[in-house]
């Protein structure tokens, strides 16, 4: 199953066309990044996640200096590499970049909230939300501080 981007019409049709077992078989051996529909469609998740974390009130002010922009371009490599995709995170690691913020354990939960609220909101599977967090989530130690 593919992340809607809104102009996947054809996607669509081909994936309702990837029924059942024929669907199964055609994700068998697939990349993470493939299974969740490339760049355009991690584009999209990012773009969404991003909009959730700046309404949410818990933690948008760790953001609010941000370059935005960049932030989006940093999280769709990190997201790519991380995946199987053939992108390159160019962004500082986790440590240096979250240090003196005073991250506590409930800000990172309410950041992973959000990414997942954005996950339901274009119908991943739950196998592939389970394997990107898995990919995230070891992130926390060199974020939370506090």
């Amino acid at each position: 199953m593919r992340l809607s981007t809104g102009v996947g019409a054809c996607s669509a049709a081909i994936a309702m066309f990837l029924t059942g077992q024929a669907f199964a078989q055609s994700m068998a051996g697939k990349s993470l990044y493939e299974r969740l529909g490339g760049q355009p469609a991690i584009v999209a998740v990012v773009d969404d996640f991003v909009g959730n974390v700046a309404k949410d009130k818990r933690i948008n002010g760790f953001f609010a200096k941000a370059d935005i922009p960049n932030l989006k371009t940093r999280l769709v490599e990190q997201i790519c590499a991380g995946t199987g995709g053939p992108c390159a995170y160019r962004g500082r690691d986790m440590k240096t970049t979250h240090a003196g913020m005073g991250v506590r354990s409930r800000y990172f939960n309410a950041l992973v909230q959000d990414l997942q609220k954005t996950l339901k909101k274009f119908k991943v599977p739950r196998k592939e939300q389970g394997e990107l967090l898995a990919i995230l989530g070891p992130m926390k130690k060199d974020i939370v501080t506090r």
